[in-house]
């Protein structure tokens, strides 16, 4: 059961890392033909793909109840590298957002 734990853990990195391309991607000028042309974006679709993937290898063993709280993670991810990055606004309500985030998921893991 370890390697479908592990193939939820890379899908759950791989969307972020498709998350992060495709914000690269959008930045710049250019229609959205350019913008989906662009190696960033492209690169990022693959890598969505490659994180559907790893998760439908992750779900034939791993109970869909479980899985998809835990990639409720990538939540508090996406903030902070959005963050960090991009330089995008962290607020108090983003915080308390993610807060809640966290606390169902740890609801949901202990029921």
């Amino acid at each position: 059961m370890t390697f479908h734990w592990l193939s939820l853990f890379a899908a759950i990195l791989t969307s972020l890392g498709g998350q992060v391309l495709l914000k690269k991607g959008a930045i710049g000028d250019g229609n959205f033909l350019d913008q989906l042309l662009r190696p960033s974006t492209m690169i990022g679709l693959v890598a969505y793909g490659g994180a559907a993937f790893l998760y439908i290898i992750a779900l034939r063993k791993i109970p869909m109840s479980v899985a998809l709280p835990c990639t409720a993670a990538s939540y508090v991810a996406v903030l902070l590298i959005g963050h960090f990055m991009f330089g995008e606004a962290l607020s108090a309500q983003k915080l308390a957002a993610i807060g809640m985030i966290c606390g169902g998921v740890l609801m949901l893991a202990t029921a």
